[in-house]
């Protein structure tokens, strides 16, 4: 197979063991190639503007230039490259990591605790062959994908057109919930931006690990006019507050002597994610029947359908992101073509579609 029939792939660490170990990864699917490795952001810049990778691993601390003042450069000089940042599970890490998402990171990947998680068959070794394939597949047309959402979605002209409803069957939601994953930081940075100051709670099911919610939640509460929070068994759900799945467990709710409170759980994965969308929206649907307003965001994969289709049955509201501006229309656009979507839209416009549905 030809370099051109490939997605091609550059590795950045300071750490040539590390690079080793990914490249040994890597390179058992005959779809990816690797262009380059090399050990710092200044290098990974010059790659960038010599190479045009469809996608870049980048490492967060290294010498000369770090990922972070690198990022920003990088995608200056290849926009289209897809940059996954390759984080240490620490709150420093998960810090930086999520401010390269608002810069224009797609995804992070955590770095393994030791060489016996990366082996042939590890969940790892599935995740980030896998997610390469998502990302950088789109022109490989021969290219046969890993998961639902890599086959070629439907362009937008194919698309049904959004439900219209009467007046008379409008029902003001009484609470927002969020689904993301690959690319939904920023997403969410943008979306809640943009909604502003709302007076009924927002709950959020991002796909990120462990640590990396919390600092998430933390960086929402930077861009949006409401405070947010991650999720805690047993807390209060309050009007006018965020709350963020997470990582690591499933975001549910109850209500008890009257008031919304959160309720995790431990239970399996569902769609391969913990935090699953479908479970935050089975529970939702459950207390608040119709009165929901779902929006779902970019991302691998098909979460978060389950739910929706529950919350249409009833007469609930569904937003989708628009192809064009998702980093991967797998959830969006499987909400999208099953014809549930009330709209399907730019990220941009998401926002204040939200404030003018909420009011």
């Amino acid at each position: 197979m030809s370099i051109e029939n490939k997605i091609t792939v550059v590795l950045v660490d300071d750490s040539s063991v590390i690079r080793g170990a990914l490249a040994r990864i890597i390179e058992t699917d005959p779809n990816i190639e690797i262009v380059a490795s090399v050990s710092n952001g200044e290098m990974a810049v010059s790659m960038a503007a010599n190479k045009k990778p469809d996608v870049m691993i980048l490492d967060i601390e290294m010498p000369v230039m770090d990922g972070l003042t690198a990022l920003p450069k990088i995608l200056e000089k290849s926009p289209k490259t897809k940059v996954v940042m390759f984080s240490a599970l620490t709150a420093k890490g998960a810090d930086t990591t999520i401010k390269a998402m608002a810069l224009g990171a797609v995804e992070c990947i955590v770095k393994p605790a030791s060489s016996q998680d990366t082996g042939p068959g590890s969940e790892f070794h599935r995740y980030i062959t896998g997610l390469i394939n998502t990302l950088g597949g789109a022109h490989l047309l021969h290219t046969q994908p890993t998961r639902d959402d890599s086959k070629a979605s439907p362009k937008q002209r194919d698309l049904p057109s959004p439900r219209t409803r009467s007046s008379g069957t409008f029902v003001h939601p009484e609470i927002l919930a969020i689904g993301s994953s690959t690319g939904g930081p920023q997403a969410l940075f943008k979306v809640l931006k943009n909604v502003g100051t709302v007076n009924i709670p927002i709950v959020i099911t991002q796909h990120m690990p462990a640590t990396f919610t919390k600092i998430l939640a933390e960086h929402i509460s930077q861009h949006a006019n409401m405070p947010a929070q991650e999720g805690e068994d047993g807390m209060l759900v309050e009007n006018g507050h965020i709350y963020v799945a997470p990582g690591g467990k499933h975001m549910g709710f109850k209500k008890e002597n009257g008031a919304l409170v959160v309720k995790l759980n431990d239970d399996a994965p569902e769609n391969f994610c913990k935090p699953a969308v479908d479970v935050m929206m089975r529970s939702l649907v459950e207390i608040y029947q119709n009165k929901i307003l779902c929006v779902i965001l970019t991302g691998m994969g098909q979460d978060g359908l389950i739910g929706a289709r529950q919350l249409h049955q009833l007469g609930g509201r569904i937003l989708a992101q628009d192809k064009e501006t998702s980093v991967v229309w797998g959830m969006p656009g499987a909400v999208a073509t099953a014809e549930i979507c009330d709209q399907i839209l730019p990220i941009d416009d998401i926002g204040p579609a939200i404030k003018k549905i909420i009011g």
